[in-house]
């Protein structure tokens, strides 16, 4: 049986806030926006080509406000591969994202780490292993 991740729920304050960051500072794709009841809303974004998703997920209580921008406990908790690292690094840059860790080549590629708007922890790594 073969088996791959669909999509991870990611928490977010503000579904507008989340989707014109994802989509116009890190180039991903708006794949869906769906209203649900009440104020819910069925939110994905993904990078392009992708085949794994990003659920947004607006906080709906206090335990979950508490836990946007701290879902994997302050470690890196996303890795966006790419394959043209110093172009991807050099517009985000451009666009305001915050590089927390300088770039380095590594055995396994190049790589550095860059924080969300939320102060979630991304790797942008060009793998060596493409």
């Amino acid at each position: 049986m073969k088996q791959q991740l669909g999509q991870l729920t990611l928490l977010v304050r503000d579904y507008d806030e989340a989707i014109k960051y994802y989509t116009q500072v890190l180039d991903f794709e708006l794949l869906e926006d769906t209203e649900m009841s009440g104020s819910k809303r069925w939110v994905r974004v993904s990078p392009q080509g992708s085949s794994c998703h990003l659920l947004l997920a607006k906080a709906v209580n206090e335990a979950q406000e508490q836990q946007i921008g701290y879902q994997a406990g302050g470690r890196v908790f996303l890795f966006l591969y790419t394959d043209d690292f110093w172009g991807d690094y050099k517009k985000y840059t451009s666009r305001g994202v915050e590089f927390v860790r300088e770039p380095s080549k590594e055995e396994y590629g190049t790589v550095s780490v860059f924080e969300d708007l939320y102060g979630n922890l991304w790797d942008l790594i060009e793998p060596t292993f493409q």
